[in-house]
């Protein structure tokens, strides 16, 4: 029998292993960009979502985003609950609401637009965690060229979390 002293410390040194994050770039594939976990030097944060892979259909001025996140979904108490766009200022372009957590699909992939760029206007996608918020793998691009993870991120006022539009619960 294991005592609960001994048990809460392997608990507790299972948890708190991987409290880091690397970023890393990765070449971008035919048809997207995906984020290839085995280049990365140490293991991404368990406790935030990722984004890791973008792709981007239709016309400038009306495109559609298809967005990879991998996410430690437990339920409605810890989940991804929604992927942004943002321009190189860091202004919200476009909110893509997630209205679940995806606790038996990981990593999964949603779809949502129209986001109002041009081909070639650089956009940042980041992904947001309840609880936990940002702070997992960004990716940059543009509608023309495709996208990868960003080593460095623009400045990003803290209202834009705030912004609307916001969940407004977790169906499951």
């Amino acid at each position: 029998m294991i005592r609960p002293v001994v048990l809460a410390t392997l608990l507790f040194a299972a948890c708190s292993a991987n409290n880091s994050e690397t970023p890393s770039t990765s070449p971008a594939p035919e048809g997207g960009s995906s984020a290839d976990d085995e280049d990365s030097e140490a293991p991404q944060d368990a406790a935030l979502a990722n984004v890791t892979e973008v792709s981007v259909s239709g016309d400038a001025g009306s495109y559609t985003f298809a967005v990879t996140l991998a996410s430690p979904d437990t339920g409605c108490d810890q989940y991804a609950n929604w992927w942004e766009v943002l321009d190189d200022s860091g202004a919200l372009l476009y909110r893509r609401i997630l209205g679940h957590s995806h606790v038996d699909e990981q990593p999964f992939t949603r779809s949502g637009g129209p986001v109002e760029i041009g081909a070639d206007q650089v956009v940042f996608v980041r992904a947001h965690m309840d609880p936990g918020g940002y702070g997992g793998d960004v990716f940059t691009g543009t509608a023309a060229g495709g996208f990868q993870r960003a080593e460095t991120a623009p400045e990003i006022d803290a209202s834009v979390g705030t912004a609307a539009p916001q969940p407004d619960g977790c169906a499951f």
